[in-house]
This record gives C-alpha cells, sequence and structure tokens, in this order.
C-alpha cells in the first residue's frame, strides 16, 4: 500500500464522515492504493461507527493526547508513506496530490504552510495567527536550524519507516514541534507545501488550548536545545560579570553621572557565578542528551568531554580554590593591619568578593568534573559485553554442529546396523549350505548302501 492517511479523532462527529469521504474519493480519482485509518481517542458521540460506514479502518488508541492519538494511528498505518491532518475539515483531503509528489520525488517529511497557501477569515484567532504560530515557528527556525515557515501545521505527510526511526515520545499538541525538531536534527529531507486552512466544520470549541499548549510547545524547543536555554544565557552572564568584576575590582566605575562601586561588583560576582554555572549545565544536558538519544551525537561536545577529563577538571578547580583562599588570607592581612576593627567595605569588599567567587567556581568546576565522569562511567557500561551478531552467528554454529554430530551417530547406527544385518544374512546362508551339504551327503550314503541290503 503506497498511502495511509490518518486522523485523530475525539467526538468529531460532526465532520469526520466528510473527512473520510473526500480522502476516499482522492484516492479513486489519483488512482493512489490507500487507506484512511481513524486513530480514535475514546469518542463517545458515535465517530467511530460513522467513520467505518463511510470506509475509514478505525484504530483505537487508548492512552489521551493528539500526540499519542497520532502515533497509535501511525504505527497502526499499512502504507510506505503516511499522511496526517485533523478530521475537524479545516484541512481539504483532496489536495494531498503535492504532498504525495514530494514523498515519491525522495522527501523524507513533507509539511503544509498555511502562511504561504493562505488562512480563510475565521480559520485561527488572532492571537495564534499574528503572535503565537509566528513567534513560536520563528523560536524552532533559531535553536535548530530550520527553513520551516510553519512549525504547527496540521496537515504534513512523511515516509512511515523515516519517521518511526525517531523515536517521537511526546503525547501532546508539542508532537507537531517534536517530528520537526527531530527530523532537522537527523538531518532529514524537509520540504514544503502552500495549504489552504479553512474554517472547520464543527460547533463546538476546538481541543486547543492556547496558553497551555503554546507553553508546552515553548517548552519543548528549549529543553531540546540546551544551547539557547542554558549555553548563550550562561555566557552572556559570565561576559558581563567578568568585565565588570575586572573593572570595578581596581576601584568605582563612573559613567556620565552614574557611578558604580562594591555594591555593581557584588551583582557582578553573582553574574559571573550564575554564568558559569549556566554553562556546566549546557554541557552535562549536552552528555546526557546525547548518551540517552535525546539529541545527536555532537562532534564539538565530544571533543571537550575527551579533553576534559576528572583530572583536569579537579586540577581546574584546585586552582581556582588556591585563588580563592589566597584572596581570603590576603582579607585577613588587610583586617589585621586595621587591627581587626571596623573595616571600610569599599576596600574590603574589592578582596573578598573576588574571593568568594573564586571559591564558588572552583566547587562547581569539581562537582561538574566528578558528575561527567559518572556520565562516562555509565555510558561506558551500555554496550552489551558481547556482540549480539557474533553472539547469535555462535548459537547458529552451535545448533549446526550438534546437528551435524547428530546427523553423523544417525549415520553411524545405520551403518552398524546394516552390517549387522549384512552378516545375519551371511550367516544365515552358512547355515543353509552346510544343511544342504549334510542332506546331499545323506542321499549319498543311502543310495550306496541300498544293493547291499537287496
Amino acid at each position: 500500500m503506497e498511502l495511509s492517511v490518518v486522523m485523530p479523532c475525539l467526538n468529531e462527529a460532526e465532520t469526520v464522515e466528510t473527512c473520510v469521504r473526500k480522502t476516499i474519493g482522492f484516492f479513486e480519482d489519483k488512482g493512489i492504493d490507500g487507506e484512511v485509518v481513524i486513530a480514535d481517542n475514546g469518542s463517545t458521540d458515535g465517530s467511530q461507527q460513522l467513520a467505518r460506514d463511510a470506509g475509514a479502518r478505525v484504530v483505537p488508541v487508548i492512552d489521551k493526547g493528539y500526540g499519542n492519538a497520532l502515533m497509535g494511528g501511525i504505527r497502526a498505518a499499512r502504507g510506505k508513506y503516511v499522511a496526517m491532518g485533523d478530521a475537524d475539515d479545516s484541512y481539504d483531503f483532496t489536495t494531498l496530490g503535492p504532498f504525495l509528489d514530494e514523498l515519491r520525488d525522495g522527501a523524507d517529511l513533507v509539511m503544509g504552510n498555511r502562511f504561504k497557501g493562505g488562512i480563510a477569515d475565521g480559520a485561527m484567532p488572532p492571537l495564534h495567527r499574528y503572535l503565537g504560530n509566528p513567534v513560536l515557528s520563528f523560536i524552532g527556525r533559531l535553536f535548530f536550524g530550520s527553513k520551516i515557515g510553519d512549525f504547527h501545521c496540521g496537515l504534513r505527510a512523511f515516509e512511515k519507516d523515516a519517521i518511526m526511526r525517531l523515536g517521537l515520545q511526546t503525547g501532546g499538541m508539542e508532537f507537531a514541534s517534536e517530528m520537526v525538531v527531530k527530523a532537522t536534527l537527523q538531518g532529514y529531507d524537509i520540504r514544503e507545501v502552500p495549504t489552504t486552512l479553512s474554517p472547520d466544520g464543527r460547533t463546538r470549541a476546538p481541543h486547543l488550548n492556547t496558553w497551555r499548549d503554546g507553553w508546552r510547545h515553548l517548552r519543548f524547543l528549549l529543553l531540546y536545545s540546551p544551547r539557547w536555554l542554558f549555553l548563550i544565557p550562561g555566557l552572556v552572564f559570565m561576559t558581563l560579570g567578568l568585565v565588570a568584576g575586572i573593572a570595578l575590582s581596581t576601584g568605582p566605575v563612573t559613567v556620565g553621572e552614574i557611578a558604580f562601586d562594591v555594591d555593581t561588583l557584588v551583582g557582578a560576582s553573582a553574574a559571573l557565578v550564575i554564568g558559569f554555572q549556566a554553562v556546566l549545565f549546557a554541557l552535562l544536558t549536552k552528555v546526557y542528551a546525547m548518551q540517552e538519544g535525546f539529541l545527536p551525537h555532537d562532534r564539538r561536545v565530544q571533543k571537550i568531554i575527551d579533553w576534559w577529563s576528572l583530572e583536569r577538571g579537579l586540577l581546574i578547580g584546585g586552582l581556582l580554590a588556591v585563588a580563592g583562599l589566597a584572596g581570603l588570607v590576603a582579607s585577613l592581612l588587610h583586617w589585621r593591619v586595621n587591627s581587626f576593627g571596623e573595616l571600610d567595605p569599599r576596600h574590603s569588599l574589592r578582596i573578598v568578593v573576588p574571593a568568594a567567587t573564586a571559591l564558588v567556581m572552583s566547587f562547581q568546576a569539581i562537582f561538574a568534573s566528578l558528575f561527567v565522569s559518572i556520565l562516562g562511567i555509565r555510558r561506558r557500561q551500555h554496550p552489551p559485553l558481547t556482540d549480539p551478531a557474533e553472539e547469535a552467528a555462535g548459537v547458529v554454529d552451535a545448533a549446526a554442529h550438534k546437528a551435524k554430530r547428530a546427523a553423523e551417530k544417525a549415520e553411524q547406527a545405520e551403518q552398524a546396523e546394516q552390517a549387522e544385518k549384512a552378516e545375519e544374512k551371511a550367516a544365515d546362508k552358512a547355515e543353509e549350505k552346510v544343511a544342504a551339504g549334510s542332506a546331499e551327503a545323506a542321499k549319498e550314503t543311502d543310495g550306496e548302501g541300498g544293493p547291499a541290503e537287496r
């Protein structure tokens, strides 16, 4: 089968039959070997029977959620290619021809673009049309280097095996973003087709919740991009904190009529520590995500991990600790010069704050090094002790050897049995010859004695 059209369904009795009939009509007009799969997520309005009567195959999906329903339908699809779209009649399934043409041409994922194809009046709330979708799509392009203009278009098509290899996990509306993000990270051939969005044919409110589902999309984009979640903000904080700290460590800094002094130095120290922690989190998150398969392998991160051994991390942390302790000793000496009395904060804090900052960063570096080493131990324990292919080959060879030995024993037993039978036949023949010879001798004896008796 070439094409399966999967539609998630939850109480779509008003529109599901129309969507199914349009799709089947498209198959017949274009001569496509296809099917319609309704991934039912627990409808209670009779949607299932309406879909069956229209010619669809209904697949019940127990786990609730847009993503769960779609993945249930995709797994059950029989086609080489799968197209997905909502069962609310907002998309015209008779326009799937360009999607299928792109797939036949070698595309892995073909996305609809509603902003290029046209959005009818009343088809999309203004908040979604002018803020939500454009902003989230922009963030997706910025974070992951994607060229897709409409991350959340519900009408899309793909090669089933290619999408199944992505291991999609999300169960809600963010499933739409996950598919595009993971396909982009894996280097898939992704193309766009202009798509028209029409007002849906339902009288009830849609399942989409603006703020909840918008946040879930944004959260997913952030969590799958440690670079933008941790690394870039961390580098910004570190840079600002380091520059301000160096400038203020020697004395006040005046910009126009504004004077920056030790209070700003404390803030700069905090920014430096927060930034350093964020950078470490970016590295740790990336290592974990790479090892667990959430994100693809990154050679740049791997080079850092290969260089940053536990010993080097401890050495760097130790040097920072020495610098911090040296600063604390200097502050004690400064206090001693003042007879351990009251100090001027504008002078004493310029020694204490950098020293305390160095000590905090030293422990951060040491703890991060230990944690990276723990992840490395876990990574090296993942591979099995024996290669599965070699182990399977060994089992097959052992079974073949055992079968060969059994055949040899059976052949030897058969040969022994045949030899025994041959010996028995030879013995029987020998006995027959002996018996025949005895009978002949008896006849001759009888013949010789006959005349004498007469």
